[in-house]
């Protein structure tokens, strides 16, 4: 399997790891992502961490040059928020051609005189969501009752809201409602009286925090009319019950639209945006399973079929926590699968009212003229406290539940291609939704709370940033080219990388393969070693060792792959450089093929499919060529003049760049994985070296980034004699709501890491990184393509007033592009608009992968690369990728810690073996 596998070349999301709870929304037709919730509020900075006495550190081998202790912090009060993040510097940018584009963001007026009155609702019993907006709609609805026919928002849980305040006899008031012969009683009780005015303040930067409980309250009622007309919501996005695409593994794909409030310098915005998700298929549970199941498929030809203990445990697996309707009795309640029980339904029996036993068979025999035909299989258990059993024939799957176990590779395809609009159909699509009946403009609800939303887009003008100039080899000297491309790619065509590795020892594993197929790997061999001096990457002509072709099963069996590898190092003269592992088909075992060899061998890896071996074509030996370059220690590209990247200043700077992934939502033990890595070299900053972590579960603020940074810090001045007096921070994957926990946290840990140094104290730049945003821009009305690389918006949709943009580094060749939203949170380098767009805008034609820009800067893309190979190392029989047990936790000062990941060996660590 190639290295590139789960990654596309413009931004790799591994699909258990970035398509993270299955909430799609496409980017070039593959970039998958739930949004974040809106900001929440911020607690103020705290103070810097106290000094500690500095260990005392090797003196390096090259001396460093004298340098200005520069005052700490540097960054002041009045260049910081009232909430503690950093400010715009400035209007905006000002450097690049100019653009006229629209953002799917629609402008919403509010009255700032306008009062929301939030009740709390409490309905007894308990009705599953569905009921619980008929009863809603019931008891607004009523005549003469207590709301009057108000136009009341519900979210579906517990929060109502209404414009103006109720004639309740007092703060709380009971009322009865009877609906399908029942009687529910609802406890209705003010919780709060929201004002606009603040959210009015806060646009207008008269208010350090957005109001978050008004903010939310608008979105509830936004949705309203949706959900009256019978749509659900799936996190943010709006789903109705019609037409579904089957995807395959009983799991349908919907399309829907997402929705949210956003504050913005042109005020109060609605962003909307397409958005594909993938359900449970609504079906019986006996034909649920046999479209789950290869093993199930004959079910229904096979009725007295039992289930083994291991099918069992699958079965039981995937059906836990899903909810079900009983098709025996004409009910609205959902039950929620706790498991199934350990003896089938032909041995399952209960003592009834009258303390009889009776088999459960004979129960819906007797009571309801059933005859359960699958008596082997086990039924449904319903309740911890009592038994309570379901034959699983009488059960259906209930409408709406998002899929959050891990998709299939074809679940995925199926999943990009239904998302996977042009520009023009996407724009055509949102401008469609905005003027139908469905809109959150029409209806009674936005004139009820005074809301004016518009149905145009919202008009912005970008600026078109210009390439940079980059480096290449040619014959052994470097020359110069600026990427003219409309694509911004550049050619490799009678070029050379800027500095080539030397690969000696190498050797060739293929795993599995016809003998037909086996039998090109030789020619294979030769012409990667062809291509690879073609590009000034030195790679020996014939491996060190025979090609070992083994069995696809051996990566199901750690130990026996441990040592295999063992003994073609050894075969290899113990100093093998690169392993080149062939493989028939992608398969589960590769973590465990990358967990070996980085940190029990030792040896750089690189993966390929067999299919692509057979026939190569030029481009995948070019891509394969790059990769194995970097590894070795090569370098690809490289800025022309790297230092002009901070204006005339010779301080030497090191990018940095994190990330933390965490298991998939149906994991509630594994832990969560961290990474940081740094650029080693300076100016060219295109090497970079990486720490790993394992840390507490679905826990996002990285726990050791002071270990983790001042590793990074030790290898850079290792490397050039002298620490970086800037330090560009790169933060991915966090949302708005915990902006102010990264700066206490990790901000505070990286400053700890520094002072760990005699006399050390450089200037930081702290910026978050975002990609799972729905924002998206378009070029003028029926445009086909992307808006063109290098695209920055800086203006009109951006936060009010800290200092956030958009930027368009790369070229979507399919589907629509998705910008990337940076937010600087902390700047003590006091860069202006134009240089941080410029600086972000240039490191993304330094990603050592392809040749063209991507769409994250590399840092962050990098760590996002570290983390999810760090994660392949919990394969160590240990859950993750190939194991079926739980990695060890333990308490450690009361808090819950998570086992160490396996250390990298030395002869790998030191190199980009993420990548």
């Amino acid at each position: 399997m190639d290295d590139n596998a789960k990654f596309s070349h413009r931004l790799p999301h591994p699909h258990h790891l970035l398509l993270r709870h299955h909430g799609f929304s496409f980017n070039d037709g593959a970039t998958c992502y739930q949004a974040h919730p809106p900001l929440l509020p911020l607690l103020p900075l705290p103070p810097l961490l106290p000094s500690r006495s500095p260990p005392v550190l090797p003196t390096p081998t090259v001396m460093e040059a004298p340098r200005k202790k520069p005052s700490y912090p540097v960054a002041k009060k009045e260049i910081l928020t009232k909430a503690g993040i950093a400010k715009r510097p400035d209007s905006g940018g000002k450097e690049g051609r100019q653009i006229l584009l629209v953002a799917n963001h629609f402008k919403v007026e509010f009255d700032p005189s306008q009062r929301i009155f939030h009740y709390d609702i409490d309905i007894s019993p308990r009705p599953c969501k569905d009921l619980a907006r008929q009863v809603k709609k019931k008891l607004v609805e009523a005549k003469g009752g207590a709301f009057g026919g108000a136009a009341a928002a519900f979210d579906g849980r517990r929060n109502l809201y209404t414009p103006t305040e109720l004639p309740l006899p007092s703060d709380r008031a009971e009322i009865i409602i009877s609906l399908q012969d029942k009687r529910f009683r609802v406890s209705v009780k003010l919780v709060a009286k929201l004002s606009a005015g603040g959210l009015a303040k806060f646009l207008q930067n008269e208010a350090p925090l957005p109001p978050q409980d008004l903010i939310h309250a608008l979105d509830v009622v936004l949705r309203e009319g949706a959900m009256d007309r019978g749509s659900f919501l799936s996190g943010r996005s709006l789903f109705s019950g019609g037409a579904a695409e089957e995807i395959g593994g009983a799991a349908v794909a919907r399309r829907g639209f997402f929705q949210s409030l956003r504050p913005t310098r042109q005020g109060l915005a609605l962003n909307v945006d397409l958005s594909v998700m993938a359900f449970h298929e609504p079906v019986n549970l006996i034909f649920y399973l046999q479209k789950r199941f290869e093993f199930l498929r004959d079910l229904p030809q096979r009725k007295s079929r039992a289930l083994t203990l291991e099918e069992r445990r699958a079965v039981e697996k995937a059906l836990k926590s899903l909810r079900v309707t009983v098709r025996h009795r004409r009910s609205d309640q959902r039950f929620k699968i706790l498991g199934l029980t350990e003896e089938a339904t032909a041995a399952l029996a209960f003592k009834d009212r009258d303390g009889r036993e009776m088999k459960i068979v004979e129960y819906y025999r007797e009571q309801y003229e059933i005859e359960i035909q699958f008596k082997s299989l086990p039924c449904l258990q319903m309740s911890r406290s009592k038994p309570c059993f379901l034959p699983m024939e009488l059960c259906d799957v209930c409408e709406g539940q998002k899929v959050l176990g891990r998709l299939t590779e074809e679940q995925i395809a199926k999943l990009r291609r239904l998302g996977c609009q042009s520009p023009r159909k996407r724009r055509q699509s949102i401008d469609s939704l905005m003027a139908g009946p469905a809109s959150p403009a029409s209806g009674r609800y936005a004139a009820g709370f005074n809301l004016r939303v518009a149905t145009e887009m919202t008009r912005v003008t970008g600026r078109v940033l210009p390439p940079p100039k980059l480096k290449l080899g040619d014959g052994g000297h470097v020359r110069e080219l600026t990427p003219s491309r409309h694509d911004r790619q550049w050619s490799l065509v009678n070029s050379h990388v800027v500095e080539g590795s030397w690969v000696r020892r190498w050797a060739l594993l293929s795993f599995g393969g016809s003998p037909d197929q086996l039998s090109t790997l030789s020619s294979f061999a030769l012409q990667l070693s062809n291509r690879c001096h073609q590009l000034g990457i030195s790679l020996a002509h014939t491996p060190a060792a025979p090609p070992q072709f083994e069995p696809i099963h051996i990566l199901s069996h750690p130990p026996s792959l441990e040592a295999k590898l063992r003994r073609l190092l050894a075969a290899s003269g113990g100093e093998l450089q690169l392993l080149i592992c062939v493989m028939e088909k992608r398969h589960r075992g590769y973590a465990e093929l990358k967990r070996i060899a980085d940190t029990a061998v030792g040896v750089i890896s690189q993966c390929c499919l067999l299919s692509n071996c057979a026939k190569p074509t030029s481009q995948f030996l070019s891509n394969l060529a790059l990769k194995i370059n970097v590894k070795l220690g090569g370098c690809n590209v490289a800025l022309s003049g790297g230092a002009a990247l901070f204006s005339g200043d010779d301080d030497a700077a090191i990018f940095m760049g994190a990330d933390v992934t965490h298991p998939h939502p149906l994991d509630d033990a594994s832990p969560s994985v961290a990474a940081v890595v740094g650029s080693l070299e300076w100016p060219a900053a295109n090497r970079y070296a990486a720490a790993m972590r394992s840390q507490a579960h679905r826990e996002e603020i990285i726990q050791d980034m002071e270990g983790m940074a001042g590793e990074i810090l030790r290898e850079f001045r290792a490397r050039q004699g002298r620490l970086p007096q800037k330090i560009v921070f790169f933060r991915d994957g966090v949302s708005e709501s915990m902006f102010q926990r990264v700066l206490k946290g990790e901000l505070a840990a990286i400053r700890a890491a520094c002072e760990k140094f005699p006399d050390y104290h450089p200037r930081i730049t702290f910026a978050v990184v975002q990609k799972r945003h729905h924002t998206r821009l378009f070029g003028g009305a029926g445009e086909e393509e992307n808006v063109p690389p290098g695209t920055v918006v800086d203006t009109v949709i951006t936060h009010p007033g800290e200092f956030n943009f958009y930027l368009c580094s790369h070229w979507g060749a399919k589907g629509t592009a998705r910008p990337t939203r940076y937010h600087v949170l902390w700047d003590e380098n006091s860069f202006s608009s134009d240089e941080f767009q410029g600086l972000v805008h240039s490191l993304c034609y330094t990603f050592a992968r392809c040749t063209m820009p991507v769409s994250l800067v590399p840092p962050a893309y990098y760590a996002h690369l570290a983390a999810y190979r760090g994660r392949m190392y919990l394969a160590d029989g240990s859950g993750g990728s190939g194991g079926g047990g739980t990695l060890a936790v333990y308490r450690a000062a009361g808090v819950r810690c998570a086992a160490p990941l396996p250390k990298v060996r030395d002869s790998v660590n030191k190199l980009m073996f993420f990548c």
